[in-house]
């Protein structure tokens, strides 16, 4: 039997934009209960929640100061529980998001590693080093977020390395203390009864003891990606990405395991075939996502063939598969051309791919990226870029609940970012009652992937089909489904010897027609029909 994550269906939580039920303007987990029955009505398996830990919120809730705690914006231990049990009755499993390769530099590890002087117990819990000769950083690691990837603490007269914000200080795994401490943290949560955890910078756990430079990307093989960020014009391979992170990650793994039938899948931003991010359940994690399809903006079949051409070398590696989350342009925008049939195209792929799948919030809605003022932005990325690119706020403003309520019927208070003039008319009530709206749509998408073994399981094999058509087959025993999509803005036709007397299955999105050996897909078109078994792909 196979375990309930491969081919599970996760709806991605974003706590502080989700519902707000005391009207203070933030998301809660109150809010998150009172919206339960709406997402156990997608007929999803389970929500993941975006970090909900005690934070100062530089860069919210991924620099945690309390492992063991709920932060106050969102309610308390016994808010959680109830989550937690109210879901486990739904039936809906609940995911958390740790973030332990670095924390807040108010969490008291930080704390006592500066203050407790060089021969203290934590001395050596955080990534440390002396300044080079003339005071700068001590090698030339780059944050992610810009500018080096170091901070002096005058304390210490030390550099303590940040791959992330400054506020956001690296642990030292290879300390055998600082990384108890953290995996100890997944014991804790799994002892309370939370099914598992997505694991942010799955890759970044490790670093290199003797701090070696990382190497220059040649600038003849930089693409218009590489010169976005300046961190993105070297190959982090010291700072991170280490292949010993792959055995700490099966390490992990075994910990989750003996808390009986658990998930935990990762986060893989960079070098991901070096440092776990393609690793079979038995070798790392169980599983893992990469940002090969978060970063792409291009539509087109190519940016899926590649992403399972790779996957093809990896046989044993069971993937999890997202289009959108809450650090890039939403799927709609940045894929498609924001119409609704944009996003309903996307929204049947992401449902029809191999793999584990991540729904963002509000990608059930087919909700476009928000645009928002410079004195609006609450995201660190947003303001160190502007003009040039507005960070990830576009992607996290307020849920869109009901059209004729303050804020969208998010919350009664000043939301935290402000509700998006783009979703007003793509509310969850409006959509509700619209029986051929992209919710109902993926209502529908969901319910016939988990009735298809083969699109719940089932291996993937590609299609030969012209360049505007996206065809394969997924396959399971005795069950095998050809997904066919038109990835352009014009009608397409798909043609394969198996479409002479097949029947369209009853779910899709946009208009198909089956003439003979030919499949008519109107713009933006999906459909999917019954494929003989003995069909081979090619």
């Amino acid at each position: 039997m196979e375990p309930w994550w491969k081919g599970a269906i996760l709806y991605h939580v974003y706590v502080r934009s989700f519902f707000d039920a005391d009207g203070d303007g933030q998301g809660d987990l109150a809010g998150v209960m009172a919206r339960l029955d709406y997402i156990a009505s997608l007929g999803v398996d389970g929500i993941w929640l975006s970090p909900i830990h005690p934070s100062p919120n530089r860069d919210w809730g991924y620099d945690v100061a309390d492992y063991d705690g709920v932060h106050p914006d969102y309610g308390t231990m016994a808010d959680f529980e109830a989550l937690l049990a109210a879901a486990h009755g739904l039936g809906l499993k609940v995911l958390l998001d740790e973030v332990l390769s670095h924390t807040s530099d108010e969490h008291p590890w930080f704390v006592e590693s500066l203050t407790g002087g060089p021969d203290g117990p934590k001395a050596d819990w955080y990534v440390w080093a002396d300044p080079a000769p003339d005071g700068t950083a001590p090698n030339n690691w780059l944050s992610v977020f810009g500018g080096p990837a170091w901070a002096y603490q005058p304390a210490r007269r030390q550099h303590y390395h940040h791959k992330f914000l400054r506020q956001q200080p690296k642990l030292n795994w290879l300390n055998p203390d600082a990384r108890e401490a953290a995996i100890s943290v997944l014991d804790a949560w799994l002892t309370r009864g939370v099914d598992g955890f997505r694991l942010d910078v799955a890759g970044t756990f490790l670093h290199d003891a003797a701090l070696a430079d990382n190497p220059a990307i040649p600038a003849s093989e930089r693409t218009a990606r590489h010169w976005k960020h300046a961190g993105d014009m070297q190959r982090h391979l010291h700072d991170s990405n280490l292949a010993e992170n792959i055995p700490l990650l099966a390490e992990v793994r075994r910990r989750v395991e003996a808390h009986g039938d658990r998930f935990v899948f990762g986060e893989f931003s960079e070098e991901e075939a070096i440092c776990g991010g393609y690793c079979t359940p038995t070798e790392g994690l169980h599983s893992g996502y990469t940002f090969v399809m978060l970063l792409e903006d291009r539509l087109s079949p190519a940016f899926v063939k590649d992403h399972y051409a790779t996957l093809a070398a990896y046989p044993g590696h069971w993937p999890t598969i997202c289009f959108s989350n809450h650090d890039v342009p939403r799927t709609a925008s940045r894929l498609g051309d924001g119409s609704p049939e944009a996003a309903r195209l996307m929204l049947a792929l992401l449902i029809a791919l191999k793999g584990t799948t991540l729904i963002y919030q509000g990608e059930e809605l087919g909700l476009p990226q928000a645009s928002l003022r410079r004195d609006q932005l609450r995201d660190p990325v947003g303001d160190l870029y502007w003009p040039y690119a507005g960070g990830r706020d576009g992607c996290r403003t307020p849920m869109p609940w009901t059209p004729d309520a303050p804020n969208l019927g998010f919350s009664e208070g000043e939301p935290w970012l402000p509700a998006a003039p783009e979703h007003a008319g793509l509310t969850v009530a409006e959509q509700q009652a619209d029986p051929d709206s992209t919710l109902a749509l993926a209502r529908r998408l969901i319910a016939f992937r988990k009735a298809s073994p083969a699109l719940t399981v089932g291996d993937i094999g590609m299609l030969e089909a012209t360049p505007a058509i996206l065809a394969f087959v997924r396959r399971a025993e005795d069950d095998a489904v050809a997904c066919v999509f038109n990835m352009s803005a014009d009608p397409a036709v798909f043609e394969h010897p198996a479409l002479a007397g097949a029947e369209l299955l009853a779910v899709g999105a946009g208009e198909a027609e089956i003439r003979g050996g030919s499949l008519g897909l109107s713009p933006y078109g999906a459909a999917f029909f019954q494929m003989p078994l003995l069909t081979t792909p090619g």
